[in-house]
This record gives structure tokens, C-alpha cells and sequence, in this order.
């Protein structure tokens, strides 16, 4: 039973006629007969009597008629639907990142979104970045926005450079460095993010050995307030330290790593793929 053969019985219903139903979608009065009888035939009963000049519903044809309206008004609402999300007036947005992209990149690019796409329902998920990546290969969120490289074998964009910088307290004897590398902070007690993290999988694959571990945490706020106390030294992405009370040394010499973009199997839907414009405007513009 498709739904064409519904809208002709639901047309001769509603206009009283096979004539005044053909006028009224614009088709052939054999034609809309042919489509009432091929129904008739289907669901094995009479659909209609006549009454004179007028043909009225039977019983048959009144309980389908019921559920022939049912159908093509939902049918009808999924088809406005469908267009509403294909012109992002409303949908659903479920992006994954992390603490410290939430906090100090993303901002401006959540603001223009929301302007620009308010009917949008956005739902922002933060973990690490490992985790953010296995969250998008389940599907379970649209993009993710996170630091690369990671193991993973899903769609990846570099975004932007990813710059870290050594912090320490400003009477450290590290503090007047103008640059350091990995392999200065070996011996250095380390307050680090903990494993399931981009940034620790990182600093022990550049150490020629296990890093000396003094704290560890899962918030990237809370290490920098540990060292800021004195319980030691760390490596953090340069734009969470901005405002912070310490030295803040330039790491050199390290494998280069990204700010980028994790996309599921099959590609970014369109809500994904606007975000990630705004994300590229927002770079481009910053330079």
C-alpha cells in the first residue's frame, strides 16, 4: 500500500467524487478509478458506495480513511522535518573535546554557532582526546575536536599547531630557560595528566625513559594549580597557561602535534560540517 494510492482515496473522500478528485490533483479521471480499484483489490473490500452523483466512504473505507490521514500527515511533518535539518534550522549536534579545548579555543566558535544555528539542539562531551576518537568510531558523537596525532583510524583535519610549553614555579631553576626539551625534564619531578590522555601518551613516547611522576590528574586546571604550589614541574598546551602565575618555557625539538578534527565512518553530517567551517573561519582569521 504506497502512499500515492492513499492520497487519491483520501482526495475522493474529501471531494465527494472521482471527477472533483481528479481536478483537484491534477490527474485523469480514469486514472484516479484505476488507482481507487488497484486499493480496493489490495485491501480486498469496497471503499466506496454511490449515493446519486456522489460517492460516499463504506465502512471499510471509513476505517482506512482514519488511519490514511494518520499516515500522511506524519508522513508529511518527517518530509518538513527533513527539510528544517537539511537547512540546520534544527537538528542535533553531539561534539566530543577536551577540558582545555572547551575552555580556551572553542568559546568564540560555541558562540557563533549558537547565533548562527539556534535551532540546533549542541551537546558538548569532555575526555580526553583517545577517548573523544573511540566515542566518534561508535558513532556516539558527530566530531570531535582534539589533539592529534592519536591511534586511530578514523577521518583526521589538522586544524591549527599545537604548541606546549614547560611551566614551572618562577623561582625554579628551569625558569629562565628560553626553551627546553624532552629530554631536559628526565630527571625533573613531573605533575602530568594521567594516561588516558593525548598529552601523557606523548611526553613518555619522546622520554628516552619512564618520566619521574610526582602527581598525576585527569584536569589540566588542577595540574597547573598543583604547580603553581611547588609539587613540581609540567608540560601543558601554551593556551591554558596564559593567565597563569608561572614560567612558561617554549618546548622545542619534539614531534609537531595538532589541534584537529576527528570525523566518523561515512563523514561529517551536515551540523558537524557547519561547525567545523566556523572552527576553519575562526583559525584562518586568527592567522
Amino acid at each position: 500500500m504506497d502512499t500515492v494510492r492513499l492520497e487519491v482515496f483520501r482526495s475522493v473522500a474529501r471531494e465527494g467524487g472521482f471527477s472533483a478528485a481528479a481536478r483537484a490533483l491534477g490527474r485523469s479521471q480514469p486514472s484516479v478509478s484505476q488507482v481507487v480499484a488497484a486499493l480496493e483489490d489490495e485491501v480486498g473490500q469496497r471503499l466506496f458506495r454511490r449515493e446519486g452523483r456522489k460517492v460516499v466512504l463504506t465502512q471499510a473505507g471509513q476505517v482506512l480513511l482514519e488511519h490514511a490521514d494518520r499516515i500522511l500527515d506524519e508522513i508529511a511533518r518527517a518530509m518538513a522535518h527533513l527539510a528544517r535539518a537539511a537547512t540546520l534550522q534544527e537538528g542535533r549536534l553531539a561534539l566530543g573535546t577536551t577540558d582545555t579545548l572547551a575552555c580556551h579555543l572553542l568559546p568564540p566558535v560555541l558562540a557563533e554557532f549558537r547565533r548562527r544555528f539556534a535551532g540546533i539542539d549542541l551537546r558538548i562531551e569532555t575526555r580526553p582526546s583517545p577517548v573523544i576518537a573511540e566515542r566518534v568510531a561508535a558513532r556516539e558523537l558527530d566530531v570531535g575536536i582534539v589533539t592529534l596525532p592519536i591511534r586511530t583510524r578514523l577521518e583526521t583535519e589538522l586544524l591549527v599547531p599545537h604548541a606546549d610549553v614547560v611551566i614551572t614555579p618562577r623561582e625554579h631553576p628551569l625558569a629562565g630557560r628560553k626553551r627546553l626539551r624532552i629530554r631536559d625534564l628526565a630527571e625533573q619531578p613531573l605533575i602530568l595528566l594521567d594516561r588516558t590522555t593525548a598529552t601523557r601518551a606523548f611526553i613518555e613516547s619522546e622520554l628516552a625513559q619512564p618520566p619521574r611522576v610526582a602527581m598525576e590528574t585527569s584536569s589540566v586546571e588542577v595540574l597547573i594549580r598543583l604547580v603553581e604550589l611547588g609539587f613540581g614541574i609540567s608540560v601543558v598546551p601554551e593556551i591554558a597557561v596564559r593567565r597563569a602565575n608561572l614560567a612558561r618555557i617554549p618546548l622545542v625539538g619534539a614531534s609537531p602535534r595538532h589541534v584537529g578534527a576527528v570525523l566518523p565512518p561515512g563523514g561529517a553530517s551536515r551540523a558537524a560540517e557547519a561547525f567545523l567551517e566556523i572552527v576553519r573561519a575562526r583559525i584562518h582569521a586568527r592567522g
